[in-house]
């Protein structure tokens, strides 16, 4: 059973996102509080933290800030906090949703399992690992023992990182717009977020070392394309509009 943390200030909000996702059978565990939910975290990982921003004892923003430099999880903004450029921060904060309150129980419910599925499928289409060669540089991507190698290093990924990652390999020599990335990624296919998608890449890149604009190589007004090659010789499968 997937276990989910929601942190939210709201009693009502709280209670109430509570008894939907356990009625979706999920176990879930409710804090009123950041400090509540990060010792929670620190005894356990959840599969799922869905986080609003304004809290008693701090903001959730700069929580997730923190939190992703130790910690993969995916996390879901359900804030109060409607505006454009605080839903853009949030994504490229290393946020895997944003739902705006108020919001409808079952949308709630649904962004959930569909974001499962989408972690599920990146699994899937890697489940025995994977090998790939730039020149002498070589890339190693394994969604069931989540490990990322480039030439030997530990790369570590966001959620939101590995979603983009496994598509753009999945997808190898093969253009994949930006759109694209948000729609199978995200679930969005907003212009105005697509300087989401260049934040994500670029913080891959930089993970990624020397070689990284050469593993994802930019097609200027069009997206990104992933340039390595597979030890196994099979090609990228051919991406979905």
């Amino acid at each position: 059973m997937k276990v989910i943390y929601v942190v939210d200030g709201s009693v009502e909000d709280r209670e109430g996102i509570k008894q939907y996702l356990e009625l979706s059978g999920y176990e879930v565990q409710a804090y009123e509080d950041l400090h509540g939910v990060q010792m929670a975290i620190s005894r356990q990982s959840p599969d799922l933290l869905l986080l609003d921003v304004q809290l008693p004892d701090g903001d959730g923003f700069n929580f997730l800030k923190k939190l992703k430099q130790s910690f993969m999880f995916p996390v879901i903004f359900v804030t109060g906090r409607v505006a454009e450029s605080d839903r853009i921060l949030g994504f490229e904060l290393g946020a895997d949703d944003y739902v705006c309150k108020p919001f409808s129980s079952k949308e709630l419910v649904l962004r959930v399992h569909a974001l499962f599925r989408r972690i599920d499928v990146s699994v899937s289409a890697f489940r025995s690992g994977s090998t790939w060669t730039l020149g002498n540089s070589v890339l190693q991507l394994d969604e069931v023992s989540h490990l990322f190698n480039v030439d030997g290093h530990q790369v570590p990924l966001t959620a939101a990182e590995w979603r983009i990652m496994s598509y753009l390999v999945s997808n190898s020599g093969i253009l994949i717009t930006r759109s694209q990335i948000l729609e199978h990624c995200f679930d969005y296919s907003f212009e105005s977020y697509d300087r989401i998608v260049d934040t994500h890449v670029k913080n891959m890149r930089a993970k990624m070392g020397p070689l990284g604009s050469q593993w994802i190589e930019t097609v200027r007004g069009y997206g990104y394309r992933f340039a390595g090659k597979s030890t196994s010789g099979k090609p990228g499968s051919e991406a979905q509009d």
